[in-house]
């Protein structure tokens, strides 16, 4: 049986309650650096370090010292947010009472509530074969609330077929909204055919990007349970398999580490690092690592 979805408000009080809460006593308010955005005001130069943005170099500073400069901006007091929402038919999958698409909404909620208890400002942008609605950024639990509503809403009639995702789609659209500076935040399993790694380049070179993969560990394993007929759930092709075939399960998870390989390593060309959460991760640790990463790297 489909578990019935929880009202907006239910899911934010269970969030803030296990979540929230967790992350205030463990990380004392940090958390927040994690989604800071950079200033757009030069505060000081430096001489540059090894991890430093490129992008800072202040060329004529550096050719005229022949030592590279960094430019130093003092820190926005505030940051829009735009959160790009896979909601295609690949997030159905996983666990029943813990699918792809009730990770993505949790983790999107959790985002939301702590850049907006900051008084930052947080959009999305909802896409699956193309961009199906976009939340105009706003700040406080009300909009938290909206936006949670909007995710839990059912899929309308005819959106939730077997077209493929799109994910070039909502980073374009993603972009031509974005007018300042903003931190995007991409929540998406990334099984979306090529064309994608363009747009996101050409986002992360005016934008703070974090590309956040929520996958399910069984696209990578399969449990030997016999004799299975599998369906693409955006496709709808069907496959019948025997799980069973240790040959079959190795194949499995070659091409699934091989995908994954792929996908870090066209990240990182555009500059940009994965952080994966799993149907089976705790929250908590999962948002604890994506933070501690992106301290190491800022």
């Amino acid at each position: 049986m489909t578990p019935v979805p929880p009202t907006p408000e239910r899911l934010l009080r269970r969030l803030e309650w296990r979540v929230l809460r967790r992350l205030d006593g463990r990380m004392q308010g940090e958390y927040r650096t994690a989604f800071r955005g950079n200033g757009i005001d030069v505060a000081d130069l430096r001489e540059y370090q090894v991890g430093d943005d490129l992008r800072h170099i202040d060329w004529n500073v550096t050719a005229r010292t022949t030592v590279t400069h960094v430019r130093e901006y003092l820190e926005d007091r505030e940051v829009t947010a735009w959160l790009v929402l896979d909601r295609s038919a690949s997030m159905d999958f996983g666990p029943v009472q813990r699918r792809k698409q009730v990770v993505l909404t949790e983790v999107a909620a959790a985002v939301a509530q702590l850049l907006s208890r900051g008084g930052n400002r947080v959009g999305a942008v909802l896409f699956d074969s193309q961009v199906r609605e976009t939340v105009p950024p706003g700040s406080g639990r009300r909009h938290v609330l909206h936006l949670l509503a909007r995710l839990l809403a059912p899929r309308p009639d005819g959106t939730a077929g077997r077209a493929q995702t799109d994910l070039g789609a909502a980073l374009r659209a993603t972009a031509g909204i974005a007018r300042r500076r903003s931190v995007i935040v991409v929540v998406t399993d990334f099984l979306s055919p090529p064309g994608w790694q363009r747009p996101l380049t050409l986002l992360a070179r005016r934008h703070d990007v974090v590309p956040v993969q929520v996958v399910d560990p069984r696209e990578f394993e399969l449990p030997s349970a016999g004799m299975l007929y599998v369906e693409d759930a955006e496709t709808g092709e069907v496959i019948f398999v025997d799980t069973d075939d240790a040959g079959f399960r190795r194949r499995l998870r070659e091409a699934g580490d091989a995908r994954q390989a792929e996908l870090v390593a066209e990240l990182a060309s555009a500059g940009l690092r994965l952080h994966t959460v799993a149907t089976d991760d705790d929250l908590v640790r999962a948002l604890l690592r994506l933070t501690a990463t992106r301290r190491r790297i800022r």
